[in-house]
C-alpha cells in the first residue's frame, strides 16, 4: 500500500510517545489514506487519496 497521498502528498508523520514518565518512544502517524476511482485527463483510474482530500472536493470521484 502506498503510504503517501497521490492528490496533496501527505505521508506519515514521526515523533515520540511520551509515557507519563516522560519516556519517549518512536511512533508514526500513518495518513488515513483510501483507496478510490478517480477521474484523470486519461479516464477513470484507482489511486490512494487521503480521506482529507475526498471530503474536501479535491478529488473528481468516478462513478
Amino acid at each position: 500500500m502506498a503510504k503517501v497521498c497521490e492528490i496533496c502528498g501527505k505521508g506519515p508523520v514521526f515523533g515520540n510517545s511520551v509515557s507519563h514518565s516522560h519516556k519517549a518512544t518512536k511512533k508514526k502517524w500513518k495518513p488515513n489514506l483510501q483507496r478510490v476511482k478517480i477521474e484523470t485527463d486519461s479516464g477513470t483510474r484507482k489511486a490512494w487519496v487521503c480521506t482529507n482530500c475526498i471530503r474536501s472536493g479535491k478529488v473528481g470521484k468516478a462513478g
